[in-house]
């Protein structure tokens, strides 16, 4: 066997946030190696994201044409799925080639290796007969995969997951959904909305349990307005299929549907990763890494894995991170800005890490040390149905659960000037949490229309600690969504 070949980095797994450490970094001159069995940019722009959001594009205009019934005259609306389909294989994935992102890689001066690695021992990966070592360290952005429940008789039938549903070129006639997250809403009501007879089951007493419990109130009923039947506290103990249409089966109940879909969830598989050669336990659900995504000593890692959040938002965040404490890592294992002679290397990392690190000037984010860290107390998150469900940092029982002093400011979305405007679609509220001792907001939720645009301002308010006085001393743009934040402002108590 030969030899281990020396290089700088490398990313073992190039999903949103692997590629985006593996081009960076090879854009700063270091000998970057980037490993990915499957496509380059990984499930967002192939399986996610992209092409369920141009889906969920074409369902709302659907149901915008239908709502000029009430606002403009009349109107006659026929579904075709066949320009959606298209428009995802051709537009958002290339008929799900990744020739376009490789080559965007290769082109940054990175070496792309396609196949499976794996940990081989401290600063080693390997791919099938090659090893690599590392002067600098190793990146992992292996994301994860569907988590498939242990239902009896599931595993033999041909199920769906995300995949095929995002790939399908011809509609079923009635789908069942196991799972009513926010993926499984999502593509629920899509489907719906282009004639498909859709039953979400979920075994939670709610659909979006982890957000407020008024999202899910709201978001139910815009579903069941669809034609979505939905069923909750319901577990499926049994599923069968014989040979035309599925039956998952519930206690005494039955619900049948000639395709199902699970979306409960996602797994990072850690045990594929050789996370043993480097002393790491590979029994856990998630990777967990410091403020700064180190795993140990030389590894790093992004993403999913993280388990800090299964969003493309949170990969580039964390990415940008990494980024930089590699750079500062390589920089002090050379021993200073100009021993190295790459000062403009690591003052290209300057704006990477002053993205993250806030009001940090470019000496500062880079110097050994001063590298940003994460922070996720702003995490915001949308569920792209409609209306939107967008909420950041706490709900209000999760600030209870803390201790918090917690204050809870609540306003309809249909009472305000915009939501009276807009009439027919306009269902949603602005809830506010707030830590009434510090001050400060320290979650919020914003459904509605607009809803994952009206949250950024509640974003920068969590996020910077603005205080409650400035906040309420704003001036809200009439007549807008997002000026439903003053009204409950108001209404904190």
């Amino acid at each position: 066997m030969a030899d281990p070949e020396l290089v700088d980095v490398v990313v073992l797994g190039l999903g949103v946030g692997g590629e985006e450490v593996a081009g960076r970094l090879a854009e700063a001159g270091l000998t970057v190696v980037g490993i990915e069995r499957d496509l380059v940019g990984g499930e967002c722009p192939y399986w996610g994201c992209i092409p369920s959001k141009m889906m969920i594009r074409a369902a709302n205009a659907l149901a915008e044409a239908h709502r000029v019934n009430e606002l403009a005259g009349s109107a006659e609306v026929r579904p075709d799925w066949a320009p959606v389909a298209k428009r995802i294989r051709e537009e958002a994935t290339d008929t799900w080639d990744d020739k376009v992102a490789v080559d965007r890689f290769t082109g940054k001066g990175g070496r792309f290796v396609r196949g499976s690695g794996r940990l081989d021992g401290p600063n080693r990966v390997r791919v099938g007969d090659q090893v690599f070592e590392t002067r600098y360290g190793i990146v992992l952005g292996t994301g994860t995969r569907p988590s498939i429940p242990p239902i009896d008789g599931l595993a033999d039938t041909p199920y769906w997951t995300n995949h095929q549903a995002i790939e399908v070129e011809e509609l079923p006639g009635s789908l069942l959904v196991l799972g009513g997250g926010a993926i499984g809403l999502e593509l629920a009501q899509v489907f719906a909305r282009f004639g498909v007879r859709v039953t979400v089951i979920e075994a939670a007493d709610r659909v979006l349990a982890i957000e407020e419990p008024e999202a899910s109130e709201i978001a139910a009923k815009a579903l069941r307005a669809d034609g979505v039947t939905i069923e909750t506290a319901v577990r499926a103990e049994r599923v069968s299929h014989d040979g035309t249409g599925f039956t998952v089966h519930t206690g005494d109940r039955g619900f049948t549907a000639d395709r199902l879909l699970v979306v409960t969830g996602r797994k990072a598989h850690l045990e594929e990763l050789g996370l043993d050669t480097v002393d790491m336990d590979a029994t856990q659900r998630y990777l967990p890494v410091d403020e700064r995504m180190h795993v140990t000593d030389g590894i790093w890692a992004v993403g999913d894995l993280t388990g800090e959040g299964a969003f493309t938002h949170i990969a580039m965040y964390q990415a940008a991170i990494v980024v930089a404490d590699v750079l500062d890592h390589m920089r002090r294992t050379r021993g200073g800005p100009d021993a190295s002679g790459t000062a403009s290397v690591i003052g290209g990392a300057a704006g990477v890490a002053s993205a993250v690190g806030g009001a940090m000037s470019a000496g500062e984010s880079t110097a050994p040390g001063r590298v940003p860290v994460a922070d996720y107390r702003a995490l915001p998150r949308v569920t792209f149905t409609d209306p939107e469900v967008g909420a950041v940092g706490l709900t209000e029982r999760q600030a209870r659960d803390r201790g918090i002093n917690v204050q809870v400011g609540y306003t309809d979305l249909t009472s305000s000037a915009r939501g009276w405007i807009h009439k027919t679609g306009n269902a949603g509220f602005i809830k506010l949490v707030a830590d009434a001792d510090q001050g400060v907001l320290v979650g919020a939720t914003s459904v509605g229309p607009a809803g994952g645009e009206v949250l950024s301002a509640l974003v920068v308010a969590v996020h910077a600690a603005v205080p409650l006085s400035q906040l309420r001393h704003m001036i809200y743009t009439y007549p807008t969504f997002h000026r439903a934040i003053e009204e409950a402002l108001r209404n904190l108590a």
